[in-house]
């Protein structure tokens, strides 16, 4: 009896306020769309990190024939210097951070070039003697470039230190610029969302102040009759994060896996899944039904207390 009382006072207060139902389910929606967008961003990054890192290369670029570099000022780099480089990277302070190291030859650094840039117009202005013979080196821990970067940078027969992490760190950090405009977007939205919710609370409990008052003169608790109010918020929440993931479920599935991924096949990228929409779910949810709670609390103490 008590169940169907409760049921039948949340749907009159959803339906007595439906236009503020409406706008707190589509408030929280917007919010927790953003609120997963940028959790998910995170997630590709992390994804991207895990993968593009276990790759990175450093290349160590030896002196060319002719370089404007101090450290080639005696031109291209002698079988000395060569074997200089590779015994410091054999050495005991050095080698175990390194995984594996190749040694490519201007000749192979120059049947790579002419693969990849034949059709260029300067291509025929270039020859083999322009190339750099290099060091490829994979380090057990990517983020130990400096031990490499310090120890040969700046010695006679090195042009160049490079860690190929430089050309994927504008990436990561125009995604992590984009996370934190979705978390600002995100934060303003709940606050609506919260506020939104108040003011709907307020309303439903100040048109039913007669039905309290009856309830309070037969000796209902104060939690039997704050609770129709609680619940009315956090259904009204609970259903802006169900869109909330919906939407994020359908972007990832057809903006990412159906377009995005399907358009960049000829690169090996390990893309968000619906899957990973999923396992943030509860999280939206929860975060939904908190916000509602808390907020339904703080409103009812005031409006519906003894």
């Amino acid at each position: 009896m008590r169940f169907q009382f409760i049921l039948s006072e949340i749907g009159i207060g959803l339906r007595r306020n439906l236009s503020m139902t409406i706008s707190v389910i589509l408030v929280t929606f917007v919010s927790l769309t953003f609120v997963g967008a940028g959790i998910l961003t995170q997630t590709q990054i992390q994804k991207l990190k895990g993968e593009w890192y276990d790759k990175v290369e450093i290349s160590v670029y030896l002196c060319p024939r002719d370089s404007s570099v101090p450290t080639c000022a005696d031109g291209e780099a002698t079988d000395a210097q060569i074997a200089e480089v590779k015994q410091i990277l054999d050495s005991p302070e050095v080698s175990p951070e390194i995984r594996s190291v190749e040694f490519e030859s201007k000749e192979q650094a120059w049947t790579s070039f002419e693969e990849n840039f034949s059709d260029r117009w300067w291509f025929s202005e270039m020859t083999v003697d322009d190339m750099n013979a290099s060091y490829r080196i994979k380090l057990t821990n990517p983020q130990q470039y400096e031990v490499i970067n310090e120890v040969l940078t700046g010695r006679a027969g090195v042009e160049q230190v490079r860690d190929q992490r430089e050309v994927y760190e504008p990436l990561f950090n125009v995604m992590n610029k984009a996370t934190l405009v979705a978390s600002g977007l995100a934060g303003v939205m709940l606050l609506a969302a919260i506020l939104l919710i108040t003011t709907t609370i307020r309303l439903s409990a100040m048109s039913r102040q007669r039905e309290t008052g009856i309830m309070r003169l037969v000796g209902a608790s104060n939690f039997f009759i704050q609770l129709p109010f609680m619940l009315e918020g956090a259904i009204a929440a609970t259903i802006g994060a169900g869109f909330a993931v919906v939407a994020l479920w359908f972007g990832v599935k057809y903006l990412v896996q159906g377009w995005l991924e399907t358009s960049m096949d000829t690169i090996a990228v390990p893309y968000i899944t619906t899957g990973d929409v999923l396992l943030i779910a509860p999280l939206l949810i929860g975060v939904a039904v908190i916000l509602a709670t808390i907020s339904s609390i703080v409103t009812l103490s005031r409006y519906t207390k003894v």
